[in-house]
């Protein structure tokens, strides 16, 4: 777009009291914002509701729409609209889809293809290894990761994706100039160059509370459907939920320990007839109806994942055995040090370190170790 459709356009979408569905019937009359601008407000006010065609005309904060799109070109921010061809298609049929979406990074037909993962920002390491596994695996089949950048499970889901080498996109509830949150300022610039990070909301925009509920309809509407991986009763994921619900998606949920408050959430979301999860295939079968054309482009749903796809790195005889204690638990030093006494305490630690480097594990709090 030219610097003239870029400014009407911004102008359209600050201009008090007129949705999406007034842009649309708007377009629809005058094709584009510029020449919406540019009408009689006789012609106008016969179209609108009351008072609408008086702010259009009335309308006169050009200048901050000149700096906006100065701090567009700066920051390297790109812009679609509702009307181009790079605009979601998934999102052109949800309620209210965003007339304009700011992105860093690349927008992808191939996007259609994706999973939308959320959950608890505090999550446990339960949370933290299911969200690992079941990213990666969906990315490697060619599964975009669509999820909200939050601490927590989003952060989790979105880096698991970009490590197997896969897309995944995270939507804000803030400016691209303000992310949110600020930890996570390298996974912002990770996603730049292994999918995108979109946002509805114009440069300047803070990350205020009432953002995510409107950026969580955009997580579900992008995606084919929602997989919930723990969620207190309040917590936000559930929305997001209602939003697929609504929208006619697939909502998954991943069973969690029933004395557990994170997993209050996904256990309702089951009894209310949320799809179980346990493996991957049970995600992509429930699928299979929306997925009758992924070969278009060369994905790998349903194909039997190659050792490229999902390259381990080599380990060695001691480091099997650390793994095969370790298992799908959090386990201390002390009981790898009983378990294998073979090795001295000083060996052990190296190896640990080794398997650290090389991904395969990680440490958490009180000297424990676990399979990421």
């Amino acid at each position: 777009m030219s610097d003239t459709d870029i400014k009407y356009w911004l102008a359209l979408t600050k201009v008090k009291n007129i949705g999406p569905a007034s842009v649309k019937k708007l377009l629809n009359i005058f094709n584009t914002p510029e020449m919406i601008f540019k009408a009689d407000f006789a012609k106008l006010n016969n179209i609108l509701k009351e008072g609408q065609a008086q702010n259009i005309k009335a309308f006169n904060e050009w200048d901050s729409i000149d700096k906006e799109i100065e701090k567009i070109k700066r920051l390297q921010i790109k812009i679609v609209t509702f009307v181009d061809k790079e605009y979601p298609e998934p999102l052109k049929h949800i309620d209210l889809p965003p007339m304009i979406l700011y992105y860093i990074g690349s927008l992808r037909p191939e996007d259609k293809y994706s999973i939308a993962i959320v959950g608890s920002r505090l999550m446990t390491e339960y949370g933290n290894r299911v969200a690992t596994k079941l990213s990666s695996e969906l990315a490697s089949y060619g599964i975009t990761i669509i999820s909200g950048m939050a601490r927590g499970i989003d952060a989790v889901s979105h880096r698991a994706a970009i490590k197997v080498g896969g897309r995944s996109i995270a939507v804000l509830g803030s400016g691209l100039d303000k992310p949110y949150p600020y930890e996570n300022k390298e996974l912002f610039k990770a996603l730049q160059n292994n999918g995108c990070v979109l946002s509805e909301f114009p440069l300047g925009t803070p990350p205020n509370k009432e953002n995510f509920p409107r950026r969580n309809r955009l997580i579900s509407g992008l995606s084919l459907g929602v997989l919930v991986i723990e969620a207190t009763k309040e917590s936000g994921s559930l929305i997001t939920a209602n939003y697929a619900l609504e929208q006619n998606k697939d909502v998954f949920a991943v069973p969690g320990n029933i004395t557990s408050k994170s997993s209050y959430g996904t256990n309702e979301l089951i009894k209310k007839g949320a799809k179980l999860v346990q493996t991957v295939e049970d995600i992509l079968d429930e699928l299979k109806p929306h997925l009758a054309n992924y070969k278009e482009y060369n994905l790998r749903l349903f194909e039997k994942k190659t050792t490229s796809t999902l390259s381990q790195p080599d380990i060695s005889e001691d480091e099997k055995d650390i793994i095969s204690i370790i298992g799908n638990e959090v386990v201390h030093i002390d009981t790898l040090t009983r378990k294998l006494n073979n090795l001295t305490t000083g060996k052990l630690y190296e190896l640990l370190l080794q398997l650290e480097i090389k991904g395969l594990i990680r440490q958490t709090e009180g000297n424990k170790y676990c399979i990421i």
